[in-house]
């Protein structure tokens, strides 16, 4: 099952390709026999004029047949909207609530000034 994938890939990624290596393959042929430009020899096309045909073939064949047809109908969006509700969070008082731990002593003490403390300068 995976080569058959494998192989289906590989054709995808080489199918734009193939002009091209029929060209390389078959050039003796396409350049005397094909090409359009053989009564001009000065020009040099050596049947590269055959080989933008074929190129430009192969990308027309890759385009998708939807696009080469005009969209005769209409699409329209409908859109649903819907007011957002709000919500509101209850006020909640925790000064309303008996302390667990009322015997809990706060031992910690801060003093927060704003001057900074220079030891004293010992000159000798």
């Amino acid at each position: 099952m995976k080569k058959i994938i494998y192989l289906l890939a590989l054709f995808i990624l080489v199918k734009p390709v193939l002009p091209v290596i029929d060209y390389a393959v078959n050039y003796e042929y396409i350049s005397k026999v094909l090409c359009v430009n053989k009564d001009k020899p000065k020009m040099h096309c050596n049947g590269k004029c055959h080989l933008m045909k074929e190129l430009a073939k192969a990308s027309e064949d890759d385009k998708p047949i939807s696009s080469d047809k005009k969209n005769t109908s209409q699409e329209s969006e409908i859109l649903f909207f819907e007011k957002i509700k709000t919500f509101q969070l209850a006020s909640i008082c925790f000064d309303d609530c008996p302390k667990t731990n009322s015997g809990y002593s706060d031992l910690y003490y801060f003093l927060n000034s704003d001057s900074v403390f220079r030891p004293p300068i010992f000159i000798s």
